[in-house]
């Protein structure tokens, strides 16, 4: 039976191509973007063709006009297809081309498709419910990333003056992020046929994507904890609901990873590091919102990021007067001199120090991954290998 569903499949593909090439071309069509389209959404449940997709990739990345086409031909895919096949592979090119990082693929405010409501037509729904959930729920998590991320490129280049404190802006944020984690988490294969090369693939992409968003968040959280102890009353309650949802997120996470390592997906051998909210900041946010007057008190940084324990050491790198580098590993707190003030801050970037006869310039390089510990930039997210 499997052998005859994927000879029809098989003829399906080949028949859309031939229509590809023959049907009349107009300024929204691509026959070979398009071929590759099909081929990269084959009926094949197992073969994953990611030569195809990085045929797409290629177009997108060398002419920004192709999203048009693009964007054309997979709608009309996946608006057409009932197979759960096709409309995984769809969803999976999808979240490759929001990480080819080309302006006008941020310009998307929503998908093109809707596969909300998607139910495979091939198979009876007693073998298929486990797949058409999980392409609806993949499909709510690349809807709503669309979104978020057109808001925030809109942010970025809006020059207008907000009436909303930063950190409110930079809670509000933080709250997106942590809604698109909670649909991340949602999307995991819940039927026992769903161990299949596909589904995999597909939770790798997941795994991924979870990586990248939870270490968003992290970084994101320990800039607001540095600012606890001087927020207004309604920006300790925002501050208080955030922390109150990562720490909830945390053992999400951890249940997420244990199951899907449990499944049999590879890349979730690794729980991401999530950095643990020390609870005298949830008391002194509590306070705050309960207006007990909090007294002047000396903050001691290095303190707080020893009890979260989640800072990795870092090295420091350092010219001297020969010219040659020696790198110092430590942990220890690092005082900077420059223009006869002090700037204090725990070393979790490499930093590039050298002396000359006018005192000391320093250069901040982006950080490092130590011991092999992955280090998390918010501003920017690493390629996908959505194939």
């Amino acid at each position: 039976m499997k052998l005859w569903k994927r000879a029809v499949g098989a003829v399906k593909d080949k028949n859309s191509i031939v229509v590809v090439y023959i049907s009349r071309r107009n300024s929204f069509r691509n026959p070979e973007l398009e071929a590759a389209i099909i081929k990269a959404t084959s009926h094949d449940e197992l073969l994953v063709d990611k030569r195809s997709a990085q045929v797409v990739f290629s177009w997108i990345r060398a002419s920004p006009v192709s999203l048009g086409p693009l964007i054309w031909a997979l709608s009309r895919r996946m608006e057409k297809t009932r197979s759960w096949v096709v409309a995984i592979k769809g969803l999976m090119l999808m979240h490759g081309i929001f990480h080819c990082k080309t302006p006008v693929v941020q310009m998307m405010q929503r998908l093109p498709f809707d596969l909300s409501t998607f139910s495979d037509g091939h198979s009876k729904p007693s073998k298929t419910w486990g797949f058409n959930s999980i392409i609806r729920e993949y499909f709510a998590f690349l809807d709503q990333r669309a979104a978020i991320f057109l808001e925030q490129d809109n942010q970025n280049n809006n020059n207008k003056v907000e009436e909303r404190s930063l950190l409110v802006q930079q809670l509000l944020k933080l709250e997106k992020w942590q809604s698109l984690l909670d649909l991340l988490l949602q999307i995991r294969p819940r039927a026992e046929n769903m161990k299949v090369r596909l589904i995999m693939e597909a939770m790798d992409c997941v795994i991924i994507e979870i990586y990248d968003v939870s270490g968003i968040i992290c970084n994101e959280i320990a800039k607001i904890l540095l600012k606890i102890y001087s927020v207004t009353k309604h920006e300790a309650a925002m501050a208080l609901r955030v922390l109150q949802m990562a720490m909830k997120q945390s053992e999400e996470l951890s249940l997420f990873f244990a199951f899907c390592k449990e499944y049999g997906v590879l890349n979730a051998t690794e729980l991401p590091t999530v950095t643990r909210i020390p609870e005298e900041d949830v008391e002194e946010l509590e306070r705050i919102m309960n207006g007990v007057s909090v007294p002047e008190k000396t903050i001691n940084y290095k303190e707080g990021f020893e009890e979260m324990n989640q800072m990795e050491m870092t090295a420091v790198v350092e010219e001297d007067t020969r010219g040659t580098l020696r790198t110092t590993i430590t942990d220890k707190w690092v005082v900077f001199e420059e223009n006869d003030e002090q700037q204090y801050g725990f070393s979790n970037e490499t930093k590039i120090v050298a002396e000359d006869d006018a005192g000391k310039d320093h250069l901040l390089l982006p950080p490092v991954p130590i011991n092999n510990v992955p280090v998390y930039n918010p501003y920017e997210l690493p390629d996908l290998i959505s194939f």
